[in-house]
């Protein structure tokens, strides 16, 4: 192995980390990575980089802003019930990225309420510590203007995080009591179980999809009585094949999935906070589940 594909070997799982929270896609993140060694191997140069690892995050910055300022992107990025992609980060190489927690579904959701601007500064400087001068670089904007966008994207995260400090155990008993309360339409235990205002975001791809007679929501749901006579209503139904519900773990965290056969079609993951469930988000585009790993 040459010189130079060492060095991007020695940061790839960085790379992956920075695109795949960006674009929470692991497929375009990984496109995003190739197209960073392909620039790392014919840049000029050579010799005067002194951090390979703030050059190569950057190039995967830039790429990814690019990406998101794409038309595609912006459309996919506008629909109210898009959820990143859910993946096993065994299977995907994020294993061991800096700070486990963000990588969590709940995470990824609060990015993606930022814009890529506010997103791209607040990985690179908390997640991946570079400083203000090199991201003003990497965005081409001024220190100050980072400043603000760092100030902005800190308070829109900072509402959010509660959800993420959940003891593993309490987060998947949660979970499991969720899931056994649906299936055995337990309806006063699955309100139980929810916060007051707890919302479920199902993400069925953009063009919608349905599970037997019932539509998918298109749109995030709010409210424990509401989400209970949705799953109720889910629950209710006979598939055929009949489901089968698997625990996984997913971003780090505990998570189910649903199989009908051997195929995956739903990947539950919960947020918790003060004892209760506060976000369900149910990915079943299939397109998107692509990286929930094997199941055993």
């Amino acid at each position: 192995m040459t010189e130079d594909a060492e060095i991007f070997e020695s940061n790839r799982k960085s790379l992956l980390a920075l695109a795949y929270r960006m674009l929470g896609d692991m497929t375009r993140a990984e496109d995003a990575v190739q197209e960073a060694w392909l620039r790392w191997e014919r840049r000029e140069a050579k010799a005067d980089i002194a951090s390979p690892k703030a050059f190569l995050l950057t190039t995967v910055a830039r790429l990814c802003l690019d990406e998101l300022g794409s038309a595609r992107a912006r459309h996919e990025e506008s629909r109210s019930d898009r959820l990143p992609e859910p993946v096993d980060l065994e299977e995907s190489g994020l294993s061991r990225v800096e700070t486990m927690d963000q990588i969590s579904m709940a995470f990824l959701v609060l990015l993606q309420r930022l814009t890529p601007a506010e997103r791209a500064v607040l990985l690179l400087h908390d997640v991946f510590d570079m400083s203000h001068s090199e991201i003003a670089e990497t965005l081409g904007k001024t220190d100050a203007a980072c400043r603000q966008l760092l100030g902005r994207a800190r308070d829109n995260v900072a509402a959010g995080r509660r959800v993420l400090d959940a003891p593993r155990e309490e987060h998947r008993r949660l979970l499991l009591a969720f899931v056994k309360a649906v299936n055995e339409g337990r309806q006063e235990e699955l309100v139980e179980l929810l916060a007051e205002d707890a919302v479920l975001i199902a993400d069925a791809g953009p063009k919608g999809g349905r599970y037997g007679k019932l539509r998918n929501v298109g749109k995030p749901l709010v409210g424990r009585q509401r989400i209970a006579a949705l799953m109720r209503g889910f629950a209710a139904q006979e598939v055929s094949p009949p489901l089968q519900i698997r625990e996984k773990t997913l971003n780090g965290e505990p998570a189910v999935v649903a199989l009908q056969g051997d195929r995956v079609i739903a990947a539950i993951l919960v947020a918790v906070a003060d004892g209760k469930i506060r976000h369900i988000f149910l990915q079943n585009d299939g397109e998107r589940l692509r990286h929930v790993g094997a199941m055993h």
